[in-house]
């Protein structure tokens, strides 16, 4: 078995297991009993679909999903702080 058949495996697994985790995390997203859980849902969703977005950027080799990727990691991380900090004080904007 080459190489590159190797790899073409283990993508295809990493992302079934990536689908899993956004599987997971949409649970824990709409089920939640409280609003930091949901929250911990909604980052776990988007890392793990920055991942999946990386996994399809190797497989394909096109570099437009690198960029979404990188895209979804700013927005999500900003938002994850925004979130966090609502929560904590009541207000994003001081």
């Amino acid at each position: 078995m080459s190489a590159l058949a190797i790899l073409g495996w283990a993508i295809i697994a990493a992302q079934v297991m990536l689908g899993l985790s956004m599987c997971c995390a949409t649970y824990r997203l709409v089920v939640g009993p409280r609003a930091q859980d949901r929250i911990l849902g909604l980052d776990s969703l988007y890392v793990s679909a920055m991942l999946m977005l990386i996994t399809f950027g190797v497989r394909t080799g096109s570099t437009l999903y690198f960029e979404a990727a990188l895209v979804i990691g700013l927005l999500g991380f900003v938002s994850t702080v925004a979130l966090a900090k609502f929560l904590m004080r009541g207000e994003v904007i001081e």
